[in-house]
Protein backbone atom coordinates (compact mmCIF):
# COMPACT_ATOMS: atom_id res chain seq x y z
CA UNK A 1 0.00 0.00 0.00
CA UNK A 2 1.14 3.16 -0.85
CA UNK A 3 2.72 5.35 1.93
CA UNK A 4 1.12 8.90 1.35
CA UNK A 5 -2.05 9.96 3.18
CA UNK A 6 -5.35 9.95 1.36
CA UNK A 7 -8.72 10.38 2.42
CA UNK A 8 -11.60 8.28 0.40
CA UNK A 9 -15.18 6.40 -0.31
CA UNK A 10 -15.91 2.94 -0.22
CA UNK A 11 -19.47 0.89 0.05
CA UNK A 12 -20.04 -1.29 2.73
CA UNK A 13 -23.56 -3.06 2.38
CA UNK A 14 -25.03 -0.14 -0.01
CA UNK A 15 -23.48 2.75 3.05
CA UNK A 16 -20.85 4.72 1.67
CA UNK A 17 -17.76 4.76 4.71
CA UNK A 18 -15.02 7.73 4.61
CA UNK A 19 -11.53 6.02 5.47
CA UNK A 20 -8.02 7.64 5.25
CA UNK A 21 -4.81 5.20 5.11
CA UNK A 22 -1.16 5.55 5.85
CA UNK A 23 1.93 3.67 5.62
CA UNK A 24 3.05 0.28 5.49
CA UNK A 25 2.55 -3.14 7.43
CA UNK A 26 0.88 -4.55 10.48
CA UNK A 27 -2.59 -2.28 10.47
CA UNK A 28 -3.62 0.11 12.96
CA UNK A 29 -7.24 0.51 12.93
CA UNK A 30 -8.04 4.65 14.47
CA UNK A 31 -11.94 4.94 15.94
CA UNK A 32 -12.94 8.37 17.21
CA UNK A 33 -15.61 9.28 19.57
CA UNK A 34 -19.60 10.40 19.12
CA UNK A 35 -20.19 13.49 16.44
CA UNK A 36 -16.37 13.34 15.71
CA UNK A 37 -14.74 11.88 12.75
CA UNK A 38 -11.53 10.76 11.41
CA UNK A 39 -9.83 13.99 11.44
CA UNK A 40 -9.66 13.36 15.03
CA UNK A 41 -6.37 11.28 14.35
CA UNK A 42 -4.38 13.49 11.83
CA UNK A 43 -1.86 14.81 15.02
CA UNK A 44 -1.14 10.81 15.61
CA UNK A 45 -0.94 10.03 12.22
CA UNK A 46 1.39 12.80 12.07
CA UNK A 47 3.30 11.20 14.93
CA UNK A 48 3.21 7.89 13.93
CA UNK A 49 4.69 8.22 10.43
CA UNK A 50 6.24 4.59 9.96
CA UNK A 51 2.66 2.58 10.89
CA UNK A 52 -0.16 1.67 8.55
CA UNK A 53 -2.66 3.79 10.18
CA UNK A 54 -6.46 3.04 8.64
CA UNK A 55 -8.83 5.81 10.32
CA UNK A 56 -12.58 5.53 9.87
CA UNK A 57 -15.35 7.36 9.90
CA UNK A 58 -17.55 5.71 12.15
CA UNK A 59 -21.31 5.17 10.47
CA UNK A 60 -23.22 8.04 10.87
CA UNK A 61 -21.00 10.33 11.85
CA UNK A 62 -18.46 12.25 10.09
CA UNK A 63 -18.98 11.91 5.95
CA UNK A 64 -20.75 8.06 6.84
CA UNK A 65 -23.96 7.37 6.12
CA UNK A 66 -26.08 6.05 9.30
CA UNK A 67 -27.20 2.68 9.67
CA UNK A 68 -30.41 1.45 10.82
CA UNK A 69 -28.99 -0.22 13.93
CA UNK A 70 -26.64 2.27 15.27
CA UNK A 71 -25.81 0.20 18.31
CA UNK A 72 -22.25 -0.85 19.29
CA UNK A 73 -22.53 -4.46 17.95
CA UNK A 74 -24.18 -3.39 14.49
CA UNK A 75 -21.16 -0.74 14.87
CA UNK A 76 -18.15 -3.17 15.17
CA UNK A 77 -19.74 -5.49 13.00
CA UNK A 78 -19.70 -2.64 10.40
CA UNK A 79 -15.85 -1.94 10.90
CA UNK A 80 -15.35 -5.21 10.13
CA UNK A 81 -16.95 -5.50 7.29
CA UNK A 82 -15.00 -1.88 6.25
CA UNK A 83 -11.69 -3.26 7.18
CA UNK A 84 -12.54 -6.61 4.59
CA UNK A 85 -13.45 -4.30 1.66
CA UNK A 86 -10.35 -3.09 2.29
CA UNK A 87 -8.40 -5.57 2.35
CA UNK A 88 -7.53 -5.53 5.60
CA UNK A 89 -8.15 -8.85 6.86
CA UNK A 90 -4.92 -9.29 8.94
CA UNK A 91 -5.16 -9.14 12.87
CA UNK A 92 -5.05 -5.63 13.46
CA UNK A 93 -3.88 -3.49 16.44
CA UNK A 94 -7.17 -1.16 17.28
CA UNK A 95 -7.45 2.28 18.86
CA UNK A 96 -10.27 3.61 20.02
CA UNK A 97 -11.47 7.30 21.57
CA UNK A 98 -14.35 7.43 23.49
CA UNK A 99 -17.27 6.06 21.51
CA UNK A 100 -14.84 4.52 19.31
CA UNK A 101 -12.73 2.80 22.67
CA UNK A 102 -16.82 1.24 23.33
CA UNK A 103 -16.80 -0.19 19.32
CA UNK A 104 -13.14 -1.56 19.35
CA UNK A 105 -13.76 -3.66 22.29
CA UNK A 106 -17.02 -4.55 21.14
CA UNK A 107 -15.17 -5.63 17.93
CA UNK A 108 -12.57 -7.56 19.61
CA UNK A 109 -15.52 -9.46 21.27
CA UNK A 110 -17.48 -10.58 18.19
CA UNK A 111 -13.97 -11.24 16.18
CA UNK A 112 -10.99 -11.48 18.51
CA UNK A 113 -8.78 -12.97 15.52
CA UNK A 114 -9.36 -9.35 14.03
CA UNK A 115 -7.61 -7.92 16.98
CA UNK A 116 -4.44 -8.09 18.04
CA UNK A 117 -4.32 -5.68 20.76
CA UNK A 118 -6.98 -2.77 22.02
CA UNK A 119 -5.74 0.84 22.92
CA UNK A 120 -8.52 2.49 24.52
CA UNK A 121 -8.05 6.35 25.13
CA UNK A 122 -10.48 8.12 27.36
CA UNK A 123 -13.28 5.22 26.60
CA UNK A 124 -16.76 4.82 27.05
CA UNK A 125 -17.54 1.60 29.01
CA UNK A 126 -15.86 1.64 32.09
CA UNK A 127 -17.89 4.11 34.37
CA UNK A 128 -21.72 5.49 34.32
CA UNK A 129 -20.94 8.96 34.41
CA UNK A 130 -20.86 11.23 31.25
CA UNK A 131 -21.31 14.66 30.94
CA UNK A 132 -24.74 16.10 31.22
CA UNK A 133 -24.78 16.78 27.72
CA UNK A 134 -25.21 13.40 26.40
CA UNK A 135 -27.36 12.49 29.11
CA UNK A 136 -29.65 15.22 28.48
CA UNK A 137 -30.21 13.62 25.00
CA UNK A 138 -32.52 11.18 26.26
CA UNK A 139 -34.91 13.80 27.05
CA UNK A 140 -37.66 14.95 23.97
CA UNK A 141 -37.75 18.00 22.52
CA UNK A 142 -34.70 19.35 24.73
CA UNK A 143 -31.90 17.84 22.33
CA UNK A 144 -32.70 19.18 19.33
CA UNK A 145 -31.93 22.42 21.12
CA UNK A 146 -28.64 20.84 22.36
CA UNK A 147 -27.97 19.86 18.92
CA UNK A 148 -28.25 22.48 16.76
CA UNK A 149 -25.65 23.32 14.31
CA UNK A 150 -24.91 27.05 14.83
CA UNK A 151 -21.54 28.81 15.66
CA UNK A 152 -22.18 29.15 19.72
CA UNK A 153 -22.85 25.52 20.17
CA UNK A 154 -20.00 24.35 17.92
CA UNK A 155 -17.49 26.54 19.83
CA UNK A 156 -18.62 25.29 23.53
CA UNK A 157 -18.66 21.90 22.55
CA UNK A 158 -14.96 21.78 20.80
CA UNK A 159 -13.43 23.76 23.84
CA UNK A 160 -15.42 21.51 26.00
CA UNK A 161 -12.86 18.53 24.43
CA UNK A 162 -9.60 20.19 25.73
CA UNK A 163 -8.00 21.21 28.74
CA UNK A 164 -5.68 24.21 26.45
CA UNK A 165 -8.54 25.86 24.82
CA UNK A 166 -5.66 26.96 21.98
CA UNK A 167 -6.56 23.33 20.40
CA UNK A 168 -10.13 24.46 19.85
CA UNK A 169 -8.92 26.21 16.62
CA UNK A 170 -10.98 28.16 14.18
CA UNK A 171 -10.45 25.11 11.99
CA UNK A 172 -11.78 22.45 14.37
CA UNK A 173 -14.38 24.26 15.06
CA UNK A 174 -15.32 25.48 11.46
CA UNK A 175 -15.37 21.42 10.87
CA UNK A 176 -17.56 20.57 13.88
CA UNK A 177 -20.39 23.01 12.50
CA UNK A 178 -19.89 21.80 9.12
CA UNK A 179 -20.50 17.96 10.59
CA UNK A 180 -23.34 19.07 13.43
CA UNK A 181 -25.26 20.51 9.90
CA UNK A 182 -25.45 17.19 7.88
CA UNK A 183 -28.48 15.49 7.74
CA UNK A 184 -29.62 13.01 10.27
CA UNK A 185 -26.55 14.39 11.85
CA UNK A 186 -28.03 15.49 15.70
CA UNK A 187 -30.48 12.37 15.26
CA UNK A 188 -27.56 10.31 14.93
CA UNK A 189 -25.66 11.30 17.77
CA UNK A 190 -28.96 11.00 20.07
CA UNK A 191 -29.98 7.31 18.79
CA UNK A 192 -26.12 6.47 19.93
CA UNK A 193 -26.34 8.21 23.16
CA UNK A 194 -29.27 6.35 24.22
CA UNK A 195 -28.16 3.57 23.23
CA UNK A 196 -25.32 3.46 25.37
CA UNK A 197 -27.13 5.02 28.60
CA UNK A 198 -29.74 7.27 29.79
CA UNK A 199 -30.68 10.60 31.94
CA UNK A 200 -29.13 8.97 34.64
CA UNK A 201 -25.56 7.56 32.87
CA UNK A 202 -24.44 4.90 30.77
CA UNK A 203 -26.36 1.93 31.47
CA UNK A 204 -24.36 -0.47 34.00
CA UNK A 205 -25.81 -4.18 32.14
CA UNK A 206 -24.37 -2.57 29.09
CA UNK A 207 -21.07 -1.97 30.38
CA UNK A 208 -20.69 -4.98 32.51
CA UNK A 209 -21.16 -7.37 30.21
CA UNK A 210 -18.50 -5.95 27.37
CA UNK A 211 -16.27 -5.47 30.05
CA UNK A 212 -16.52 -8.94 31.27
CA UNK A 213 -16.22 -10.35 27.61
CA UNK A 214 -12.99 -8.23 27.04
CA UNK A 215 -11.11 -9.56 30.29
CA UNK A 216 -11.87 -13.24 29.26
CA UNK A 217 -10.42 -12.25 26.36
CA UNK A 218 -6.87 -11.45 27.41
CA UNK A 219 -6.16 -8.91 24.50
CA UNK A 220 -3.30 -7.09 25.34
CA UNK A 221 -4.59 -3.84 26.57
CA UNK A 222 -3.61 -0.38 27.17
CA UNK A 223 -5.97 2.45 28.18
CA UNK A 224 -4.63 6.09 28.54
CA UNK A 225 -7.01 9.05 30.08
CA UNK A 226 -6.83 13.12 30.21
CA UNK A 227 -7.21 14.19 33.72
CA UNK A 228 -8.91 16.94 32.97
CA UNK A 229 -11.40 15.09 31.11
CA UNK A 230 -14.73 16.66 31.27
CA UNK A 231 -16.93 14.52 29.20
CA UNK A 232 -16.16 11.10 30.89
CA UNK A 233 -14.03 11.72 33.83
CA UNK A 234 -10.40 10.56 34.68
CA UNK A 235 -11.86 7.93 37.99
CA UNK A 236 -13.32 5.80 35.21
CA UNK A 237 -9.56 4.56 34.40
CA UNK A 238 -9.80 3.29 38.14
CA UNK A 239 -12.73 1.55 37.05
CA UNK A 240 -11.32 0.44 33.93
CA UNK A 241 -7.72 -1.03 36.48
CA UNK A 242 -10.10 -2.78 37.99
CA UNK A 243 -11.96 -3.90 35.26
CA UNK A 244 -9.04 -5.18 32.98
CA UNK A 245 -6.47 -5.64 35.97
CA UNK A 246 -3.74 -6.83 33.06
CA UNK A 247 -4.43 -3.91 31.24
CA UNK A 248 -1.53 -0.99 30.94
CA UNK A 249 -3.16 2.45 32.53
CA UNK A 250 -1.68 5.83 32.09
CA UNK A 251 -3.07 9.06 33.11
CA UNK A 252 -1.81 12.21 31.13
CA UNK A 253 -1.55 15.28 32.92
CA UNK A 254 -3.01 18.23 31.74
CA UNK A 255 -5.31 16.77 28.98
CA UNK A 256 -8.87 16.36 28.01
CA UNK A 257 -10.96 14.26 26.13
CA UNK A 258 -8.99 13.82 23.22
CA UNK A 259 -5.31 12.81 24.19
CA UNK A 260 -4.42 11.66 20.72
CA UNK A 261 -4.67 15.77 19.83
CA UNK A 262 -3.17 17.73 23.07
CA UNK A 263 -0.71 14.86 23.53
CA UNK A 264 0.15 13.14 20.48
CA UNK A 265 3.70 12.84 20.61
CA UNK A 266 3.33 11.25 24.07
CA UNK A 267 0.57 9.19 23.33
CA UNK A 268 2.40 7.84 20.32
CA UNK A 269 5.12 6.80 22.29
CA UNK A 270 2.95 5.02 24.45
CA UNK A 271 1.99 3.33 21.54
CA UNK A 272 5.07 2.34 19.73
CA UNK A 273 6.37 1.07 23.34
CA UNK A 274 3.02 -1.14 24.27
CA UNK A 275 3.29 -2.70 20.82
CA UNK A 276 7.11 -3.19 20.58
CA UNK A 277 6.41 -5.17 23.65
CA UNK A 278 3.75 -7.04 22.84
CA UNK A 279 5.70 -8.25 19.82
CA UNK A 280 8.47 -9.78 21.53
CA UNK A 281 10.83 -7.09 20.75
CA UNK A 282 12.24 -6.45 23.65
CA UNK A 283 12.40 -9.00 26.85
CA UNK A 284 10.06 -7.53 28.96
CA UNK A 285 6.89 -9.64 30.06
CA UNK A 286 3.07 -7.58 29.65
CA UNK A 287 3.05 -6.21 33.00
CA UNK A 288 0.47 -4.47 34.27
CA UNK A 289 1.37 -0.50 35.09
CA UNK A 290 -0.37 1.88 37.65
CA UNK A 291 -1.85 5.59 36.18
CA UNK A 292 0.85 7.76 36.12
CA UNK A 293 0.66 11.50 35.03
CA UNK A 294 2.29 12.20 31.88
CA UNK A 295 4.96 15.09 31.55
CA UNK A 296 5.62 17.09 28.52
CA UNK A 297 3.27 18.73 25.54
CA UNK A 298 0.78 21.90 26.00
CA UNK A 299 -0.85 23.10 28.83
Amino acid sequence: MASESFAAFVDVDGYRVRYRTTGTGRPVVLLHGTGRSLEDWEPLRAALPARRLIALDLAGFGRAQPLPDLRLGALAEHVAKTLDRLGATAPAHVVGNSLGGAVAMRLAVHDPARVTSLALADSAGFGREVTWLLRALDLPVLWRFLLRPDEYGARTAERSLFHDPAFATPDRIALARELARRPDAARTTRQVARALGSLSGVRADRRGNLLAAVEALDIPTLVVWGDRDRILPAAHLTHAATALPRARTHLFARTGHLPQIERAAEFAALLDEFWADWSGCRSVPYAVRSASRGRGGRG
